[in-house]
């Protein structure tokens, strides 16, 4: 059954933004509704006003898949015919072929479209859904992308994270919006102006440090093309509560955490364990703190179980249904073995299942459902069994609890095995918290007189 669309005024700003500007970056708080406000915005731009014939929908697969075709289907006022440009080559040349309003692709496929289309490449507005996904200016995506800028008349990027790790992540973005006219038109140039060299090795530089006032020069630069809101300024949802699990290990178990941690070489039930690196050795770590780790052959070789039984807790205590996020494929094949009714995310069922309340335990990889998927009917209690260093697959899981729709405090359970490399993490997304949120502050849209809406 549809619903009646009335726009929330951030949505129609963010309409109008998309309607009146040829370019535009939409940083939306996750699960504000900018899915519903770009397709009214495409619909205005293609049948009311005809400035637009055939739009482009860049996503992650699973919200290809599902989001931008369920979102149409809910909404009365949406009257858009949306084709899937997914799977098979063949299933995406067919889909290509077919008439429609908008296409959806995912990420993945962006470079084979470009080089199949060439300087035909059809599509006069290009809708870039999660643009930090395109943050890497090496990144084969992006290139294709850049080449067949110049064909595109008007772009839409949206995301929650602009700049997950570092205002680094905002040159290509921007690029992709002005073709370099206001952050430059190379990586280099940007970096040069706005950073100064931090740790290197001979010609290698392995991180960038904004220089002093930079961050607030680039803020000023953007400001134009950029609209950002935040959802604890126009609704108000459920709190959430942030609970840190803090889990002794045994001391055997933490002797060889340490011995590890300062050799890189450990015995594990025969099982040599081997860092060659530093890389290695905080993923080895992270593992470890998980209670198994792959060894130099690959194998599992298993540690401890006081992140299971720890999650077994909570589950017995809460009685509700809970969205575990996991990492590491033992990882899921650990929690998997310890709860056998567990659902592991694999297709749009799941989905509904979950949001019917059927399922009482769903196993996610953030990287796979990070972004755009609605689950907040299911339940409202997440754990993370295994944590990330990225802030925005970080962000963006949460918020497929804590969004519009959610009617119960959202808690967040962090299971952080004491005296290892889970507490760094923690360290570190808050700091990546802090940096962004500064962009965010500074490129807020304010609107007057607005009261916040249930």
């Amino acid at each position: 059954m549809t619903k009646k669309f009335n726009a929330r005024p951030y949505q129609a700003v963010a309409i109008k933004k998309i309607i009146e500007n040829p370019a535009v970056c939409l940083m939306l708080d996750m699960g504000m509704g900018k899915t519903v406000a770009t397709l009214t915005a495409i619909q205005e731009l293609i049948y009311n006003r005809f400035e637009v014939q055939k739009v482009l929908v860049i996503a992650p697969l699973r919200v290809a898949e599902t989001t931008w075709l369920d979102e149409c289907a809910t909404w009365e006022h949406l009257d858009l015919k949306i084709v899937p440009v997914l799977g098979a080559l063949n299933k995406r040349i067919s889909a290509l072929k077919t008439n429609a309003d908008v296409y959806v692709i995912n990420r993945e496929n962006v470079s084979w479209l470009a080089d199949y289309y060439g300087k035909d490449f059809p599509f006069d507005m290009v809708v870039i859904d999660e643009s930090s996904s395109f943050k890497n200016s090496q990144s084969k995506r992006f290139k294709s992308l850049r080449k067949v800028r110049p064909l595109i008349k008007r772009v839409v990027e949206l995301t929650g994270t602009p700049a997950p790790n570092s205002l680094m992540d905002l040159w290509s973005q921007i690029f992709l919006l002005d073709r370099g006219e206001r952050l430059g038109r190379t990586i280099g140039e940007y970096r040069r102006k706005y950073f100064d060299e931090g740790m290197k090795s001979g010609h290698i530089v392995y991180n960038w440090n904004l220089k002093k006032g930079a961050d607030k020069v680039i803020h000023k630069k953007i400001a134009d093309l950029c609209v950002s809101m935040k959802s604890e300024d126009y609704l108000i949802l459920p709190p959430v509560i942030n609970n840190f699990v803090k889990i002794p290990l045994d001391n055997a178990v933490q002797k060889l955490y340490l011995q590890f941690t300062k050799e890189l070489v450990a015995e594990i039930d025969g099982q040599d364990l081997v860092a060659s690196t530093a890389a290695v050795l905080a993923n080895k770590l992270l593992q470890f703190a998980n209670g198994a780790v792959y060894d130099s052959d690959d194998n599992v070789a298993e540690i401890h179980s006081a992140k299971l039984d720890a999650l077994a807790e909570i589950r017995e205590t809460v009685n509700q249904s809970l969205l575990i996020f996991y990492w590491f494929k033992h990882d899921l094949a650990r929690l998997q073995e310890k709860f056998p009714d567990a659902v592991t995310l694999k297709s749009a069922d799941d989905i509904k299942k979950w949001n019917a309340g059927k399922i009482s335990m769903l196993l996610v990889h953030p990287a796979s459902a990070g972004h755009g998927l609605n689950l907040q009917y299911g339940g409202s209690v997440i754990i993370w069994f295994s944590l990330t260093w990225s802030l925005e697959l970080y962000q963006q899981a949460n918020k497929r609890l804590h969004r519009i729709g959610q009617e119960k405090p959202v808690v967040i359970h962090h299971l952080i095995a004491q005296n290892t490399i889970d507490e760094n993490v923690v360290r570190v997304l808050s700091d990546k918290n802090a940096r962004q949120n500064d962009l965010l502050n500074a490129l807020k849209q304010r609107l007057s007189r607005v009261k916040p809406i249930h």
